[in-house]
């Protein structure tokens, strides 16, 4: 018999949904029980808020991993700086939060866990707090000595990845050069290979400007910057093409046979994929040394203990999760 997934879920912004879904999670019979990773006290006050009957049990790294049965949940305490009140945001409780990570990513690296799923954090409050942070993919693949990441949203079938992620739309021509762009493209297929054990993955690339530049009256970058490293990949045998012009890329038609598209920034991407899948989708990161998962949704302050947020697209991270980790070790 396989031994169990050791999955970790870091709860995220405490006055957020984060607390909700996560809690939620003891409503399932999961194959491969979490270990929590945020502040107990939050936890417990939140389960009784909501009227949630699950157990919470204390765990602590130097101990065997916890296999909790539904209804309980193992909690690594990550305590909070104040006591956390729903839907009001704290900038004093955003050190621990980011504590929450790097207890994650120890645990990950020192292989005493196996995979992080990531509730949302709420950015703005941990830089009004005075910490520089853009994302959970920026600050994982830091501490992870990550030279380049690629994030990735999956979801009903759909992959889009991302050549630039939270930059201001200023900033993404700059960002797309050829020495990133193929490096991306690169993490990309490897990514698909070993965490979704595609063999021979195909991949869409979305052009940056309107119509793709039309050929270079609409924007050079197309032409100068796209074309050139999708033909020089497609001569090695990658299974790469492009650019597409984003406003037809993502039909029917064109999907039919592909395996990811990589758009060039955060919204000619992402929006497709959400209204294709929002709430089902999982958030992954490629090309980290450790297995990264996250929702596919933000805090949800105006949520945060009404009862009303829904869990399904940390259930599926947390699916997605194991799944990788399995793909992984088959490799």
């Amino acid at each position: 018999m396989s031994k169990p997934v050791r999955l970790l879920v870091s709860v995220g912004e405490p006055a957020g949904i984060g607390p909700d879904i996560c809690l939620a999670l003891a409503e399932h019979a999961l194959p491969f029980p979490p270990v929590l990773i945020g502040d107990m006290g939050c936890l417990r006050r939140r389960a009784v808020n909501l009227g949630y009957p699950v157990v919470l049990e204390a765990w602590k790294p130097d101990t065997p991993w916890p296999l909790t049965p539904k209804g309980r949940l193992a909690v690594l305490d990550v305590p909070l700086a104040e006591p956390c009140r729903a839907g009001k945001l704290d900038p004093r409780n955003s050190a621990a939060v980011l504590r929450s990570l790097d207890h994650a990513i120890a645990l990950l690296q020192a292989d005493l866990a196996d995979a992080l799923v990531t509730a949302p954090v709420h950015k703005g409050i941990i830089n009004d707090a005075g910490f520089p942070f853009s994302g959970h993919t920026e600050y994982l693949a830091e501490r992870c000595g990550a030279e380049r990441v690629v994030m990735l949203l999956a979801g009903r079938g759909l992959r889009v990845a991302l050549a630039t992620t939270h930059l201001p739309l200023s900033a993404v021509p700059a960002a797309i050069t050829p020495g990133t762009l193929e490096h991306t493209l690169r993490l990309l297929e490897h990514g698909l290979r070993q965490d979704f054990a595609i063999d021979d993955p195909r991949i869409l690339v979305a052009g940056l400007n309107p119509h793709a530049g039309e050929g270079g009256h609409l924007g050079r970058e197309d032409v100068d910057i796209i074309v050139p490293v999708v033909e020089r990949l497609r001569r090695e045998g990658l299974r790469v093409s492009g650019p597409w012009p984003a406003d037809t890329l993502f039909t029917p038609r064109m999907l039919e046979d592909a395996d990811a598209v990589l758009a060039m920034y955060h919204d000619q991407g992402l929006p497709v994929l959400k209204y294709h899948a929002f709430g089902e989708a999982v958030n992954i990161t490629i090309g980290l040394p450790v297995v990264r998962t996250s929702v596919d949704h933000g805090t949800a302050l105006d949520l945060a203990g009404t009862g009303r947020a829904i869990p399904y697209s940390l259930l599926h991270a947390v699916g997605a999760a194991a799944e990788i980790v399995r793909n992984r070790q088959r490799t």
